[in-house]
Parts: structure tokens; C-alpha cells; sequence
């Protein structure tokens, strides 16, 4: 397995992608005629500007008691890989104590990439079952996927889009096979195809897989169905544990 390692992880994504000829996914995105990329960007700042607001004051609720449950700010910020590998922070509710040691999780989700079995201490197929870094708010913000809104600021920032491949950390990216790095052809989503076909009952490389397919496939129809469906995939929490 090939690491990408180094300070510039676009730099590197780009020579892979052009040297092994992976670039189907990013000439199906590149191809995307301009008045479908301009909707597209289009109904990203409604969606996301209209969940601002109408959210607004759930989330003012969520940061008050985050600060409450534990010391420390309400949110999270954490650099990601997005499209064509270049990196951007991601903000989320914080649901860890301050001093959380991210070793547990980095090894954790190295041994989910190279396809060791890890699904008896997972809670989804990110989060670990039993992790004392998780704060009891932090806890229950994580079951309803609360923790994620804050990422509709990255979404009218343009760094994300309302759907889309799920933004990968940097440590994950080191430890890809060069295949997975189609995936990073579009901006990656607040939800997305992986998130409504039973996120935890995939593996990590039926995940990226599902990913690599969205950014072939991808239609703004196709993204509408995704947004309808991911409401109903988190109030049923299907796939989430």
C-alpha cells in the first residue's frame, strides 16, 4: 500500500491520479456542463443559508450546552482533505474533551483501510462503541448526527457541498492505495450516497467505493434523492450503529 505522505497532499494526489490514469472520476466532474455546476452551487448556498437560519436556534442550544457539559469551546476544528486533494478546515460540535488524544482513532481507522476486522468496537463505522474521549453531550449529538451541522458553514464557504463524498482526515489519505483517490474528484458532502445505504454496514473500501460511483454518476436529481432520503436515514438511524 502506497503512503501520501509530505506537506502537500494535492501536489501528491494530483501526479498520482494523472501517472496511474485514475482520472475518470475527475474528467466526469470536469465535463459537468457550467449551468449545471452554477445550479448546483446554487442550491448548495440555498439549502444551506435556509438550514442557517431556520436551525438557528437548535444550534444556539447545542453550543450552550456543550459549553456547559465540558470545559472547552463548543466547536471543533479539524483540517480535511477535499476536492483535488487540497486540504480545508472542517467545523464541527465539539462531542470530546479538549484533551482527547486522536492516536486511538488514527490507529483505529488505519486498520479499518487495510481491511483488518474492527467492527466489534465500533459504534458506526468512524466512531468507536467505546471511546471515553466522548463527552455525554458530545454522546448524544453523535446519535443524531448534530455534531455535523456546523459543516453548513463550509458548504456556503464552498469548501464542501450539501452532498458528496465524505471529507477524509489527512491520516487517512496517507494510508490510501492509489484507486481511492478518485474519490477526491468533487467537494466532498454534508451527506452523501455512503450516508444513505447503511453507513454501518459497510466496509471502509465499500464506502469509497460508493463514493467513487457518486462522483461518476453524480446528477442533480441524483442529489435531490440523496437530501430527501438522509433526514429520514438519521431519524431511523439506519446504518448508524
Amino acid at each position: 500500500m502506497r503512503r501520501l505522505q509530505g506537506p502537500s497532499i494535492a501536489i501528491r494526489l494530483s501526479s498520482q491520479m494523472e501517472a496511474h490514469r485514475l482520472t475518470r472520476g475527475v474528467a466526469s466532474a470536469a465535463s459537468e456542463p457550467a449551468s449545471h455546476a452554477a445550479a448546483r452551487r446554487g442550491l448548495d448556498l440555498l439549502g444551506a443559508t435556509t438550514l442557517l437560519v431556520l436551525l438557528s436556534p437548535l444550534l444556539f442550544v447545542l453550543a450552550v450546552a456543550i459549553r456547559l457539559n465540558s470545559r472547552g469551546p463548543a466547536f471543533f476544528r479539524q483540517r480535511r482533505v477535499g476536492r483535488d486533494g487540497r486540504e480545508f478546515t472542517v467545523l464541527k460540535f465539539r462531542s470530546m474533551r479538549v484533551d482527547a488524544d486522536p492516536r486511538g482513532h488514527r490507529e483505529y481507522v488505519t486498520a479499518l483501510i487495510q481491511g483488518e476486522r474492527c467492527d466489534g468496537g465500533r459504534e458506526n463505522l468512524y466512531k468507536l462503541a467505546v471511546d471515553d474521549r466522548v463527552t455525554t453531550v458530545g454522546r448524544w449529538i453523535r446519535r443524531w448526527s448534530l455534531d455535523e451541522l456546523p459543516q453548513l458553514l463550509n458548504v456556503v464557504g464552498g469548501d464542501m457541498a450539501l452532498v458528496g463524498p465524505r471529507p477524509a482526515i489527512p491520516y487517512e489519505v496517507a494510508e490510501y492505495p492509489t484507486w481511492y483517490l478518485q474519490r477526491f474528484a468533487v467537494k466532498p458532502g454534508l451527506t452523501g450516497l455512503w450516508q444513505v445505504s447503511g453507513r454501518s454496514e459497510r466496509t471502509y473500501e465499500e464506502m469509497v467505493r460508493l463514493d467513487i460511483e457518486y462522483t461518476q454518476t453524480r446528477t442533480l436529481l441524483g442529489d435531490l434523492s440523496i437530501l430527501a432520503k438522509t433526514p429520514w436515514v438519521v431519524v431511523g438511524r439506519k446504518g448508524a450503529e
